[in-house]
């Protein structure tokens, strides 16, 4: 079984555990734009790749995927993503299985404020959103919205241009530079994270691992505690089989006072993942397991609450940076 982990970047961790849990002479093969990409130097093989945006993209991994004998590939990076739930038929009738969930759900996934109101629609607990300047100014004359709020592109990744605003001066000057940008309520509480795993094959979740998040860096999870709630378990079960995602996804939580909001979601691994596996929850085994025709049985909680994890600098040396390997 060969599996493919496209723009792997410094995701060293996710091919790691994927060469472990392979059956023996299986390989992880793994791509990225740029040769100084730690993780491709982790992996069995790797090819250099245009970047996504460029015409032929698609053809080029799926000359990968032929070229490797590809069973099943899967994307590190949120744009990648749409490309490859825009393209999976073509995977498919190649008998090779992207690993991602359908276009419209990611669609969902990378806009905040369709998010928003997917969320309100199916009646599930979520963070008050404003498309832009002039509906938070109309629910604020009414006094239905108060400072501070917190702005964020409506659609982007890595906390890019994310931050706390405490004024109106300021959220104005803010949305006139960028009107893509989005007002949420300021939640001020417990950040938690979702590690979850729905079944390839029963599309049932399966898996759920979460965590509270206590230090962040450029976006992920750097530190964080492992938790449970099975009240929690509930919400996402719920939220996740109306969403109707498929594989594995990461989603962000808010919890103040008692009460749990869904944020955001990323339908991929997210990078507080390693925490999930070091407790046990194995989703590399998971897929591997479906990509068998073998379904899941549920598991979720299946690790022990108050684990902690701490991300640190390690360090990749190579003299060959050649285009494939």
């Amino acid at each position: 079984m060969n599996i493919l982990i496209l723009s792997c970047g410094t995701r060293n961790k996710i091919i790691e555990y994927f060469k472990r849990e392979l059956p023996e002479g299986s390989r992880v093969i793994a791509t990225d734009c740029s040769g100084l990409a730690p993780a491709l130097y982790e992996a069995d093989g790797y090819y250099l790749v245009s970047p996504i945006k460029e015409a032929g993209y698609v053809d080029e991994i799926i000359s990968i995927c032929e070229k490797e004998h590809i069973n099943a590939v899967f994307s590190l990076i949120d744009p990648e993503l749409t490309l490859l739930a825009e393209n999976k038929k073509r995977f498919l009738d190649k008998g090779i299985i992207p690993i991602v969930s359908d276009y419209d759900v990611i669609d969902i996934c990378f806009d905040k404020y369709k998010m928003f109101e997917f969320c309100y629609q199916n009646k599930i607990p979520t963070v008050l959103t404003y498309k832009n300047f002039l509906d938070f100014w109309e629910a604020y004359e009414k006094k239905e919205a108060e400072f501070p709020v917190f702005v964020k592109p409506r659609c982007g990744s890595c906390s890019m241009e994310a931050q706390k605003v405490g004024s109106i001066e300021k959220l104005k000057l803010l949305c006139e530079q960028n009107p893509e940008l989005i007002i949420q309520e300021c939640i001020e509480g417990i950040e938690i994270g979702a590690d979850v795993y729905i079944d390839l094959l029963s599309e049932e979740t399966v898996s759920i691992f979460t965590k509270q998040k206590l230090l962040m860096r450029a976006g992920e999870t750097d530190k964080s505690v492992s938790i449970k709630d099975s009240y929690l378990f509930e919400l996402i079960e719920e939220f996740v089989k109306k969403l109707g995602a498929v594989g594995h996804i990461d989603i962000d939580i808010f919890k103040k006072e008692n009460r749990y909001f869904i944020s955001e979601v990323n339908p991929r691994f997210g990078g507080g993942y390693p925490h999930a596996y070091e407790c046990g929850v194995n989703f590399p085994e998971y897929i591997i397991n479906n990509l068998s025709g073998i379904e899941n049985k549920k598991m979720i909680g299946n690790y022990e609450a108050g684990i902690y994890m701490m991300k640190y600098l390690d360090v990749k040396v190579a003299s060959d940076l050649r285009k494939t390997r």
